[in-house]
């Protein structure tokens, strides 16, 4: 066989490799809208160094906006991957719960003025208070679920119904402000840093997981719950336990994401907040090819789904899209991603790829 011919073979042997994994899903939409925005506008990619009020050194661009804002959801989709292959259904409640823990970083570090002069508590003292507090809230949508058997999207409603009310009675419904410029490293930058520091935040969470999943059975058993709680159960597995620790796991990556949407502002919008961020943590699930049913998953397909939904979302802002019609274009997205996911268009797919193997067989032999 020549080289050629060897070379020819081996690209096809890792296209069809690539084809079969989950992580072709996010990688082929990332690609679709990096060539459309470099036929649309290559300006697009432009990156960058001026400084902010501050004169420090920022990077700026539609790629750093991506970075950025992708982060926040790349921490949610870590525990919505989690949640969605234990319990085979999804959290709409997360974005009240990051309105909820927010509001406590705020009420802490605050205290009883909504507008100190200085911080009345350590800024770590507050995120760890906020821990606590998600993970209450994600105890609370996983005791409904594991132990009451209910579904998780009409179990989560309740927390998406009241959350918002809760994080401004919080706050007695005031708008606290944090004065220290400290505070706002976290949603911004670090000074000397001209890296948004969201990114490297979820650059430890994304390592924190990864370990996790590689020197603990966390990813195998949530996997087999999720595949077969009845088969788990028999092989010794506590299938009630394992859904209820993946909630508190999201409530954790919730108090993280608060932490940093809090930080953006230094103050809070209970209303706004948030505001649809479940629907996109969902969507990076989905399209990380994992099942929204349960079962096996891919977590760096989902982290890596998480940065083409803000892609998206950015290339949309970049062509004028109004925020409210921003939904409309996702749902699209949803709406092809779950057809595809079907039994019967897999079975269409495998079935058309084996009679192309075979027409190009037929052609070699020929």
């Amino acid at each position: 066989m020549s080289n050629e011919k060897k070379v020819e073979k081996g690209n096809k042997n890792f296209l069809s490799g690539l084809f079969r994994q989950q992580i072709f899903i996010p990688i082929a939409a990332l690609i679709i809208l990096a060539v459309f925005n470099l036929i649309a506008d290559p300006s697009f990619f432009k990156i960058t160094l001026g400084y902010n009020s501050a004169g420090d050194p920022v990077l700026s661009g539609y790629l750093m906006t991506i970075l950025d804002y992708g982060s926040e959801l790349a921490i949610l989709a870590i525990g919505m991957t989690l949640v969605t292959a234990a319990s085979g259904g999804q959290d709409i409640s997360v974005g009240a719960a990051i309105a909820i823990a927010g509001s406590v970083i705020l009420r802490v570090l605050c205290g009883t003025n909504s507008r100190p002069d200085t911080l009345q508590a350590p800024i770590i003292v507050a995120f760890l208070v906020a821990c606590v507090v998600a993970m209450l809230f994600g105890a609370f949508n996983g005791a409904l679920v594991a132990y009451f058997k209910i579904q998780p999207m009409v179990a989560t409603l309740i927390l998406y119904t009241a959350g918002r009310s809760i994080a401004a009675w919080i706050n007695n419904n005031e708008l606290p402000i944090v004065s220290d410029p400290t505070f706002s490293y976290f949603g911004g930058f670090i000074p000397g840093i001209p890296i948004p520091t969201p990114f490297f935040i979820a650059a430890v969470c994304v390592l924190v997981i990864f370990l996790v999943l590689k020197f603990t059975t966390l990813g195998l058993y949530t996997q087999s719950v999720g595949i077969n709680e009845n088969s788990s159960k028999l092989n010794g597995l506590n299938p009630t336990f394992i859904k209820f620790l993946t909630f508190v796991i999201l409530g954790l990556c919730v108090a993280v994401a608060a932490l940093i949407k809090v930080s953006r502002l230094s103050s809070i919008n209970y209303s706004v907040i948030a505001k649809d961020i479940e629907m996109d943590a969902i969507l990076a699930v989905a399209l990380g090819g994992n099942s929204l049913s349960g079962g096996k998953f891919n977590m760096a397909a989902s982290i890596l789904g998480a940065y083409v939904i803000q892609f998206l979302t950015t290339t949309l802002y970049k062509f004028d899209v109004q925020s409210d019609a921003l939904p409309a274009y996702k749902a699209v997205v949803v709406i092809l991603l779950v057809v595809l996911s079907t039994p019967k268009v897999r079975e269409w797919l495998s079935a058309f790829g084996k009679k192309l193997k075979q027409g190009k067989a037929v052609k070699e032999v020929g």
